[in-house]
């Protein structure tokens, strides 16, 4: 999913390759965790944490299964489209 989307739109790929590598070796325990590695990511309930890619030019959601350390992700897209969605249900 996040290799198609770097490369509809190729200026964020280095840094989604980033904060893959960065999620796949974390072994964050909760949402505090996560702040305070990624200060700007938003917190939403049932685990959902939305991560800014490049400044705020795109959103990345993930759920969180903190107990089998385990992600997914839910939504990638420009903040244009982020603003239709509802990121609490997606």
């Amino acid at each position: 999913m996040l290799r198609e989307f770097w490369i509809k739109h190729s200026d964020c790929e280095q840094q989604l390759k980033s904060w893959y590598r960065e999620a796949e070796k974390s072994e964050w325990r909760n949402t505090n965790e996560i702040k305070w590695e990624y200060p700007t990511a938003s917190i939403l309930g049932d685990n959902r944490v939305v991560f800014n890619i490049r400044g705020i030019n795109y959103r990345l959601i993930v759920r969180i299964n903190f107990r089998y350390q385990m992600m997914w992700i839910r939504f990638i897209g420009t903040h244009r489209e982020y603003d239709k969605i509802d990121a609490t249900n997606i």
